[in-house]
């Protein structure tokens, strides 16, 4: 059975990016958030075997949505998404229990490589 994901970015156009590279690699997106508020509700709806999760976005940033969805779910697998120079942040994420990260702009094989190791 294909793997449940969760896309959470602001940015339309990147999550149809990674939709396209998980959808062509066998996954299914069960939904997508443009926010971390949202990203929980979605969280909570779908219970996805992964979430992929934008650091920087409006009304409730990735750590915070992170950190939240990891109180409803001690066992959530969440990959962190970041622009380049956020070093700090994925830092923080990977402390607040992030499984793994990827940079934009993304590379197809580096975001299912990080994905498969994630899910094991």
């Amino acid at each position: 059975m294909a793997k449940k994901i969760l896309i959470v970015d602001d940015a339309a156009f990147m999550r149809m990016m990674i939709k396209d590279i998980l959808t062509k690699n066998g996954f299914d997106v069960v939904a997508e958030a443009a926010d971390g508020a949202q990203a929980i509700v979605q969280y909570k709806e779908h219970s996805p075997d992964l979430v992929t999760m934008d650091i920087t976005m409006p009304e409730m940033d990735g750590i915070t949505a992170l950190k939240e969805i990891k109180k409803i779910d001690a066992g959530a697998k969440v990959i962190m998404c970041s622009a380049m120079g956020q070093q700090a942040m994925v830092i923080d994420a990977i402390q607040a229990g992030a499984k793994d990260f990827i940079v934009k702009p993304f590379q197809a094989d580096r975001v299912i490589e990080a994905i498969q190791k994630a899910i094991g």
